[in-house]
């Protein structure tokens, strides 16, 4: 009778021994093969381009290696304007981004009339490319354009005020700040949203309960603990600001110089493929040591990652 009541205990547990191997061996190989066509893709589209500017920039045009490259871009008229200015619209556009990117993410969050119509109207940018949006702004912004016409039916300027014009230089970064900002916030504030909801409403309502006035839930709840997004949105952001160039020379065209702009012109322009990738990785170097900077600043502790 022992002997049978122990063969059914082992019978009834085979199966929950198989299922625990199943399950351990799924837990180890599953994962991976899940990241391989992920894995694939980034090898395929980003490393083995990556690989390739790097061997440019350093291979001379009858063969072999050289710093040269660098030292003709380095000494070209136009890169350390495109460096400047590069550096400046991403100082001025990041925090204006960010900030309204945030009230619009609390805006949606709130229990609102109409904020479906809000995210609608907020999203439609998302779907007009760089050069698009360049020309739509270039039609506001132009001597006859939209904003003069309005500004001239009111009574406030006789003659058109020339926004883009070389004699007014901050008018005209101002001008590309605001088209680059209608453009790309739309991206941040959809992250931005993603992370409020993520947020246990537990927390501003503790606040809430012991006296916390709104901007000091802001401030010492809702921003700490969106800390992992605005990580993300930060890094994705700023290493996209390094590529724009459409949109500025669409509006103005050369005469603010940017580096990713530079790179497209000595590919495209002046058909030397060396010189732009020696671009390519200024521009590279500069985003991995921007993202490691975000990285160590915003750090994430691991309890906050299991939110």
């Amino acid at each position: 009778m022992r002997d049978q009541v122990a063969a059914g205990e082992r019978a009834i547990a085979a199966p929950a021994r198989r299922a625990r191997r199943a399950r351990k061996g799924g837990t180890t190989t599953a994962p991976y093969l899940l990241l391989v066509p992920a894995a694939l893709f980034l090898a395929i589209f980003f490393v083995w381009p990556m690989v390739q500017a790097l061997l440019l920039s350093v291979r001379g045009e009858h063969g072999g290696f050289t710093t040269a490259n660098f030292h003709r871009m380095t000494g070209d008229t136009y890169f350390w304007p495109a460096v400047r200015y590069t550096l400046l619209f991403i100082v001025v556009i990041l925090p204006c981004q960010l900030a309204l990117a945030l009230a619009m993410a609390l805006l949606l969050q709130a229990d609102l009339k109409g904020k479906g119509f809000f995210l609608y109207i907020w999203a439609i940018p998302l779907a007009i490319s760089d050069l698009a949006s360049g020309i739509v702004w270039l039609a506001i912004f132009s001597p006859n354009g939209f904003l003069n016409s309005i500004l001239h039916g009111l009574g406030l300027e006789e003659n058109p005020f020339p926004f883009l014009t070389l004699e007014h230089p901050v008018s005209r970064f101002l001008c590309i700040v605001i088209a680059e900002t209608w453009r790309a916030t739309s991206l941040v504030m959809i992250i931005l949203l993603a992370g409020i909801q993520v947020i246990p409403k537990d927390y501003a309502e503790a606040a809430e309960v012991f006296g916390a006035t709104a901007w000091q839930r802001l401030r010492y709840v809702t921003l700490p603990l969106l800390r992992p997004s605005l990580q993300v949105a930060l890094i994705l952001r700023t290493l996209a600001a390094f590529q724009v160039f459409a949109i500025i020379l669409a509006l103005v065209g050369r005469t603010v110089p940017v580096l990713a702009e530079e790179a497209y012109n000595w590919s495209a322009v002046l058909t030397n493929n060396y010189i732009a990738a020696a671009y390519a990785v200024v521009i590279l170097v500069v985003s991995i040591a921007v993202t490691i900077v975000y990285l160590r600043a915003l750090r994430v502790r691991d309890e906050q990652q299991g939110l």
